[in-house]
């Protein structure tokens, strides 16, 4: 018999960015409370208290617990003892999202994720702290950026977003009570309707993580870019991977991204070498993508010796 799905509705942001308050008035909402058995994990403690007394229904448990500690085991014990049908959690801004996420039963998914970021000193985290900002914001799908002075430039909290994560929203919460989303949009700097897609050596990055987003877009388009060899451990006839060392925030992420080509003359070439690859690309299955559909190329030509100007790793 298969077991209950547990829908995770997941909050993160770092200390006093105003998670236990939307957290506190979304259960006040008959609309998200309607009495279904709801756990709340409290993994950071702020200012703000959690008021059951004012909830339409009131099946719900609080529990504090230490993100760094905390096992899979007590989670489910947790879940059996309030036979929770869902769970919301108020995460830990100082810990990685991804670590607890590990440690979740396997029956529990996450249903949404939502990063809160005070407007007045996300800039300083990101400074500092970047790591911690960008694993926060690549899993999210969507950001409030709260405490913001209406007229504010919002251009600098817009780009902090879509460089980590291009499908997120966004959402302006100002002082005066109003709330506005993001509404800009972001041009690609290449151009996917040309002959050839023309992809510059600070542009793979952007690019890689796009058609890996949606490889239908480039379906059947024919891309030029420089790359480094890698060969296949399972594909090793007339297979490559031309990629680049990607970093997302710090060197700890540092990591190679490559896509899978069919070439005659893989065997000719010489791992980490530089080429010039121009390739056709089609949105296939491939056991890299672990049974989803990912992007595929198929080479025309590979000019060896094409070493950029600048082969650090690609950035964001």
């Amino acid at each position: 018999m298969a077991m209950q799905q547990i829908p995770v509705y997941a909050f993160t942001g770092f200390l006093d960015s105003g998670k236990t308050k939307f957290i506190q008035e979304t259960m006040e909402d008959p609309r998200f409370n309607a009495g279904e058995r709801t756990l709340i994990l409290i993994f950071e403690e702020g200012e703000e208290e959690y008021d059951i007394s004012t909830y339409p229904k009131q099946n719900v448990w609080l529990e504090v617990l230490d993100q760094q500690t905390v096992s899979k085991e007590e989670l489910k014990a947790l879940q059996k003892k309030y036979k929770a049908e869902r769970v919301v959690a108020e995460l830990n801004g100082m810990q990685q999202v991804g670590d607890l996420y590990m440690r979740f039963p396997e029956n529990w998914a996450i249903a949404q994720e939502v990063m809160f970021a005070d407007s007045t000193t996300i800039m300083a985290y990101n400074a500092n702290m970047r790591n911690l900002v960008m694993d926060k914001l690549m899993g999210a799908q969507m950001i409030v950026f709260n405490r913001m002075t209406p007229g504010a430039d919002v251009m600098p909290f817009h780009k902090l977003a879509r460089a980590a994560n291009r499908n997120i929203d966004i959402l302006y919460d100002y002082t005066d009570g109003t709330t506005q989303f993001d509404e800009i949009q972001d041009p690609l700097p290449f151009d996917i309707n040309a002959p050839v897609i023309e992809i510059k050596d600070e542009d793979y990055a952007l690019w890689y993580r796009d058609v890996s987003e949606e490889p239908e877009k480039y379906n059947g388009k024919t891309v030029r870019f420089k790359a480094q060899v890698a060969m296949l451990r399972r594909d090793k006839n007339n297979m490559f991977a031309p990629g680049r060392f990607v970093m997302t925030c710090c060197v700890e992420d540092i990591q190679f991204c490559g896509i899978p080509c069919r070439y005659e003359g893989a065997s000719g070439l010489e791992s980490r070498s530089w080429v010039m690859v121009t390739a056709k690309i089609t949105a296939e299955n491939h056991p890299l993508y672990k049974g989803d559909v990912g992007p595929m190329l198929t080479a025309l030509s590979v000019e060896k010796n094409a070493q950029p100007a600048e082969p650090d790793v690609a950035t964001f």
